[in-house]
């Protein structure tokens, strides 16, 4: 039996576990996923002697951290330096890979309308690495949304009616809103939402955040992270066993 696994931080939630526990009964495979939760980083040398895994995935804070302790990365890794997926060359090495960017990226394609030209993205974390370098081969320009932000960034006290209108994608890539603190969200002014807009999320728990809800009262077209999950589980798969 092969064994994959999670690295991450409480992450009993995950997505992942369940995901691929379900693919490999649906599917006859004679594999098991497990959660490798680490309480810090310096742990994952220990988890590599102490385990046979034929594949990782990474999930958060580690998307980033994770890398020095990686032999190389694929290209598309190495231009958004953040991953998510780790597989064990036959040479015997540990390359890392990034599955976030094509999950966003096809997942996000077929809602994609004429007026969705530019998009703001909330939060500047490793996801929002992957989701800036999906919308640089989109050809979508796009503006990151920080609550420090840094040259070239927004602050969400910045975000006025001008903005708002002329960004018809905004994109959430922070946890907030993510189960069980269902009732937060990022503070935008939802007032300047409108029929125009595609508002993305990136949480898939609760199917619907507080965030698409407010967005959506406004007549804008809401989408959640879950389709872009299973796309990213199934290209991690495919990378585990090319």
């Amino acid at each position: 039996m092969r064994t994959f696994g999670l690295i991450g931080r409480n992450i009993d939630y995950s997505f992942s576990r369940k995901y691929f526990a379900e693919k490999f009964q649906s599917e006859n495979i004679n594999a098991e996923y497990r959660n490798f939760d680490l309480s810090h980083i310096e742990m994952f040398p220990e988890i590599l002697k102490e385990n046979v895994v034929s594949g990782f995935n990474v999930t958060i804070p580690y998307k980033e951290v994770i890398i020095p302790y990686l032999d190389h990365l694929d290209s598309h890794a190495e231009k958004i330096q953040a991953v998510n997926t780790i597989k064990f060359e036959k040479d015997g090495s540990i390359c890392g890979y990034n599955t976030d960017y094509w999950g966003f990226l096809e997942s996000l394609k077929p809602h994609l309308e004429s007026p969705h030209s530019k998009a703001i993205i909330l939060g500047t974390g490793g996801a929002s690495k992957a989701i800036a370098y999906a919308l640089k081969l989109l050809e979508i320009d796009f503006k990151f949304i920080s609550r420090n932000p840094e040259k070239g960034q927004f602050s969400y006290a910045n975000l006025d009616e001008k903005i708002i209108d002329s960004h018809t994608l905004i994109i959430n890539c922070s946890p907030l809103g993510t189960f069980p603190d269902t009732e937060k969200h990022p503070e935008i002014p939802f007032e300047f939402i409108s029929e125009k807009h595609l508002i993305y999320d990136l949480i898939y728990n609760p199917a619907e955040t507080q965030f698409m809800q407010l967005a959506a009262e406004q007549g804008a077209k809401t989408v959640n992270g879950s389709e872009m999950l299973k796309l990213q589980a199934e290209k991690s798969w495919n990378i585990w066993n090319s």
